[in-house]
């Protein structure tokens, strides 16, 4: 035993390494708080007029954009939180096949809420406004992220 070093007191309680049963808490919170700010920033671009902002006839292109980065800030936090139930456990195909799944549908929704922009959609460039087709494109986009966001989690099988 060293001199320099002072005796071990039973006392003290080890301090937390701020991980329970090998998940990460920062991570699994980090993703949440995400995840919250990311829906705040989706609901300003979906319903401008719940904080009081002024809304125009359609959904401009502006709104659009808003929609999408919340979204994608949605997204990503239910990922991170979702990712830190794993632990230092390796993913499981159907965990990584969910996360294919998110990005996909993040894809979907991009592209089709941006087709009149990009110049595939119905209207030319200066009057970009979300549509039928669009809107409908957004749905299954947002179904497909939903799919994958249920094939993260752990999920255990009983061995019987």
């Amino acid at each position: 035993m060293e001199q320099n070093c002072p005796p071990a007191n039973p006392n003290i309680p080890p301090k937390p390494n701020n991980k329970q049963n090998g998940y990460s808490r920062f991570r699994a919170r980090f993703g949440l708080t995400l995840l919250v700010v990311g829906f705040i920033i989706f609901l300003i671009g979906a319903k401008p007029e719940v904080f009081g902002l002024n809304r125009g006839v359609s959904i401009g292109f502006v709104q659009i954009i808003v929609i999408l980065l919340g979204l994608g800030i949605l997204t990503w936090g239910g990922v991170l939180a979702l990712l830190a139930l794993w632990g230092k456990n390796t993913k499981s195909l159907l965990a990584d096949f969910g996360t294919r799944t998110i990005a996909t549908g993040y894809v979907i929704c991009f592209f089709t809420a941006l087709a009149d922009a990009f110049g595939f959609g119905t209207n030319p460039m200066p009057d970009v406004f979300l549509g039928k087709l669009q809107s409908q494109g957004l749905i299954i986009g947002m179904l497909l992220i939903g799919f994958g966001l249920l094939m993260l989690p752990p999920y255990h099988h009983n061995q019987l």
